[in-house]
């Protein structure tokens, strides 16, 4: 067996598989080109350091369970004027994380929330930040599930430790009461502590409603707000935007 065939066998063995798959590249172009040993190992390791930092960041992008990958490239601002771009870009910077402040888009169904949402969330997701995406329904069932095998604490403490936590479309149901106070005792544990970023069809002044007392909804909302950028969306839904109903003209 050559020394190369050993070389290579070695890197196969430390799993480093991205310098392994260059490696006969690299041995050529340094042979043309007279470099240095330094200048081989130091390409050799770029290319595996980057190698691990994209798979690493698809991996979390996977795992953070979003509904679609859609960033903030594919949004048509210009179909929303209503929203201010440039405080969306200073989302997409993640100082809301180091802040601790949670983000609420507001809006009717299909006006960019969710977009929105979810491409700062990839954004975050793509630099290594533990993420979590999860639809408002969903988690209001675990919570009613929670309570009644006495686990709310589990649950809270599993969607705790996610640095940025995203729950969407709240207010297209109403919840029962168990599950109510289990997302309140969540609120309020990140409260201060980690950001959530939130998607709602309601104004504040129906949350009653959706959760049912008016005494739980003011809690919620109190924590949520305390430390928030809120972002109102008024306009029409991205859904229609191609098939011009609102159109009054003769054909």
């Amino acid at each position: 067996m050559t020394s190369f065939n050993v070389l290579q066998n070695n890197l196969e063995e430390l799993s480093l598989f991205k310098m392994n798959e260059i490696l006969p590249n690299v041995i050529e172009k340094s042979v043309k080109e007279s470099s240095s040993l330094l200048d081989s190992l130091l390409e050799l390791t770029s290319a595996e350091i980057a190698f691990r930092d994209e798979r690493a960041r698809k991996i979390n992008i996977t795992v953070s369970h979003f509904p679609y990958i859609k960033t903030i490239k594919e949004f048509d601002f210009s179909y929303q004027p209503t929203i201010n771009k440039d405080q969306v870009m200073d989302f997409l910077s993640l100082r809301f994380i180091e802040d601790k402040t949670n983000i609420i888009f507001i809006g009717s169904s299909g006006v960019g929330k969710t977009h929105l949402a979810t491409a700062i969330g990839i954004e975050a997701a793509s630099k290594r930040i533990s993420t979590y995406f999860i639809n408002f329904a969903v988690l209001m069932e675990k919570f009613k599930q929670a309570a009644k095998e006495n686990r709310v604490e589990k649950v809270v403490k599993h969607y705790l430790k996610y640095s940025v936590l995203i729950i969407d479309e709240i207010g297209y149901l109403p919840v029962d009461k168990d599950a109510a106070f289990g997302f309140f005792q969540l609120i309020a544990a990140r409260y201060e502590f980690r950001p959530t970023i939130l998607t709602t069809n309601q104004p504040f002044s129906k949350w009653h409603d959706v959760f049912g007392d008016p005494v739980i909804a003011n809690a919620i909302i109190d924590r949520l707000v305390h430390h928030c950028d809120i972002v109102k969306i008024t306009g029409h839904s991205y859904r229609i935007k191609d098939r011009n109903i609102f159109d009054d003209s003769d054909d």
